[in-house]
């Protein structure tokens, strides 16, 4: 992926609200559910991760790009933005130059 498609994934994320919130209790089976139907259907999602320490909450972030093969495109705070291809929809990218 090149500088130019991480840019735009970045802007598109900016207005999208966290389509699921991981509490401080953790991780469930139901939420790792809900992240791989999000990343389906929508691509790019943003997770909300309310976990104790910062350390916790990369090592949460790191896991879920894993087991989801996802792409971490950006962290802020206690917000990651994910986004994985879909081979079955169109392209986000195709208003890209």
């Amino acid at each position: 992926m090149n500088t130019k498609q991480i840019k735009q994934l970045k802007s598109f994320g900016h207005t999208l609200s966290p389509v699921v919130t991981v509490g401080q209790h953790g991780m469930k089976e139901s939420i790792n559910n809900e992240i791989e139907i999000a990343l389906d259907y929508h691509q790019l999602i943003k997770l909300k991760i309310n976990l104790g320490d910062r350390e916790q909450r990369d090592e949460l972030i790191q896991s879920l790009a894993e087991q989801h093969k996802a792409m971490l495109v950006q962290r802020i705070g206690n917000v990651a933005l994910f986004y994985r291809e879909n081979k079955d929809k169109p392209s986000i990218f195709r208003n890209l130059v």
